[in-house]
């Protein structure tokens, strides 16, 4: 059985679109969801508009996927499935947009060489929510800095450099981490590290002048690359060669895009025939969508894992998971959105079938991932909203906050991994910031009353004291 690479894509019975000549598109972040959305529409676009947009993919964390996407050339399988008109549909295609990979860690004068390109005018990225912050400790002279924004203003300058400042060598900025007005707050978190760099005022004004910082929405469910051995083994047999980036998404997807009407034409994704539509403000399409779909993830994952169950379709199927995230829905996320009913309720109805979906298998670890940020991005604003407008707390949404914490109380190994215990002594990965590990593992042995008075007053997870509000 071959392995999937240029040297042996001709000889591969899979559906594919045209190869892009052109590198035009820097991408932070290698996951799942990038590839199985970004990547998949550029893809689309290559093949439908001729927008021929190479891409390269920058790791934004010292160990990443950049090597393994190398060997393979940047291509992999791509697996979109579900129902569409309560119809099955899937759609597979080998991704060919995706043009190579690059360490900053490994290669830093590589991706400062990124910026001398003139072709390259879009960057993504999807950092997680914690990405995008200004932590204020990254130096010019970092090779490379440790924070995204601090690697992408370090990119900025040097094509500022490169080019002299001039007008129409900017970029259009479209990062989809979740976080409100994720552009916006980009674009600040550059601007305050040009200010600690002490960078000329001139780079200042044409950061802000001649790039687009665009707040976007994204909107695709992506279970992401398949890690089950027996599952990759079929679909390999099935196809007929090796691809261990196989790549698995669900065939809905939606990305709004807040930005001038010229973009329409410089992102050709409608023309494409993608649901991609360049809108004035997304705030309402944002909202919407944090609150109800992540809000729904993030509230029920960590209680369902910790009741036994492994993937959300499981949950979907579990009478009382089912009730717990309607009631979460309808009772206590959607009386706190100033949008229409009908329009609420058809969208949160149509989340239990994308839930449900049988062919993909959502693991909840992997949404569980960096759940603190998540929490306070997702659910948070929500239970807030809620006590303002009722003077009261929201039952389910309490319950997974105590839920998050119970996740979270888990003990620091020998080998530095730190990790929580549910049912049967089963032990589990818990992944998140450093500063997120270390409070809890200082919390290790306390009684139940102490954990959650210190979690519920702390600052640095939430931004304010949540016992004095």
């Amino acid at each position: 059985m071959v392995q999937l690479n240029a040297s042996t894509l001709s000889s591969v019975k899979m559906a594919r679109g045209v190869a892009p000549k052109t590198e035009r598109v820097i991408q932070f972040g290698e996951g799942g969801f990038l590839r199985a959305f970004c990547d998949w529409m550029i893809d689309m676009a290559n093949e439908k508009a001729g927008m021929d947009a190479g891409v390269v993919i920058v790791q934004p964390i010292e160990r990443g996927m950049v090597s393994m996407l190398n060997e393979q050339d940047g291509l992999y399988t791509l697996i979109l499935r579900g129902q569409v008109d309560g119809k099955p549909s899937k759609d597979e295609r080998i991704i060919q947009s995706v043009k190579r990979g690059l360490s900053p860690y490994e290669d830093f004068e590589g991706y400062l060489a990124l910026a001398h390109n003139p072709d390259m005018r879009i960057i993504i990225s999807n950092t997680t929510e914690a990405g995008i912050v200004y932590t204020g400790k990254d130096s010019f002279d970092d090779k490379p800095q440790a924070s995204y924004p601090g690697k992408l203003t370090r990119l900025l300058y040097e094509r500022f450099t490169a080019f002299g400042g001039k007008k129409g060598t900017g970029f259009i900025l479209l990062p989809c981490e979740l976080i409100d007005y994720n552009g916006r707050n980009l674009e600040e978190c550059c601007m305050k590290t040009a200010e600690q760099w002490g960078l000329s005022e001139e780079f200042k004004t044409w950061l802000k002048t001649e790039n687009v910082f665009c707040s976007t929405l994204v909107d695709r469910i992506v279970p992401g690359r398949i890690r089950d051995a027996a599952e990759a083994a079929r679909l390999e047999d099935e196809n007929g060669y090796r691809d261990a980036l196989i790549d698995v998404g669900e065939v809905f997807g939606v990305w709004n895009i807040e930005g001038p009407e010229w973009l329409a034409e410089k992102l050709p994704f409608r023309a494409a025939g993608l649901n991609c539509p360049v809108v004035p403000d997304v705030t309402p399409y944002k909202k919407r969508k944090v609150r109800i779909l992540n809000g729904a993830h993030t509230s029920m994952v960590l209680g369902a894992y910790l009741a036994g169950h492994e993937i959300v379709g499981d949950c979907m199927a579990d009478d009382t998971m089912r009730s717990y995230m309607s009631q979460a829905l309808f009772n206590e996320i959607m009386p706190t959105l100033d949008l229409p009913k009908d329009d609420l309720e058809a969208f949160a109805s149509a989340i239990f079938e994308r839930f449900s979906n049988p062919f993909n298998r959502h693991l909840l670890l992997s949404i569980a991932l960096n759940s603190q940020s998540k929490f306070r991005a997702r659910v948070l604003p929500t239970i807030k909203e809620y006590v303002k407008r009722k003077h009261a707390l929201p039952k389910i949404l309490t319950f997974s906050m105590a839920a998050f914490i119970a996740f979270y109380c888990g003990k620091k190994k020998e080998d530095g991994s730190f990790v929580g215990v549910r049912a049967a002594g089963n032990e589990y990965p818990i992944a998140d910031d450093q500063f997120v590990l270390d409070f809890f593992a200082g919390m290790t042995g306390k009684p139940a009353a102490e954990i959650a008075h210190a979690v519920l007053t702390n600052v640095d997870f939430w931004g304010s004291d949540l016992t004095a509000e």
